[in-house]
């Protein structure tokens, strides 16, 4: 198995964002995200968005591929997090071990509204 090993710049930001001041953290690069897809393959991204984590999730393989595979599903943790902001999207960031990156914005929402991934 080969493995592969992907570093992208993070740069601490502070943000106003509904009245408030968070802290996050701005990937170097802009990624395209997919709207409301249903599972991870064959989602179809466009744009090129800033990306802002607020939090990072960690997953096992299994954990992760039951969450990319039904996108569309409700998850209580999501609810209230994420939204737009300037060209970017606020996103909690999702991994494990094997798997690809992903960058998720509910849009306040349950559910993974905006989907991005990288790797």
């Amino acid at each position: 198995m080969r493995t592969m090993i992907i570093t992208i710049e993070r740069t601490p930001r502070t943000l106003q964002f509904c009245g408030e001041t968070i802290e996050v953290e701005q990937l170097g690069r802009r990624l395209p995200f997919a709207r409301k897809p249903a599972e991870l393959t064959g989602m179809c991204a466009t744009g090129n968005a800033v990306v802002y984590v607020t939090e990072t999730v960690e997953m096992t393989p299994s954990e992760f591929d039951t969450f990319a595979n039904n996108l569309h599903l409700s998850r209580p943790w999501l609810k209230g997090k994420g939204g737009s902001i300037g060209d970017g999207h606020l996103c909690v960031e999702i991994h494990a071990p094997g798997r690809p990156y992903l960058y998720v914005d509910p849009s306040g929402s349950d559910y993974p509204r905006y989907v991005a991934r990288l790797g």
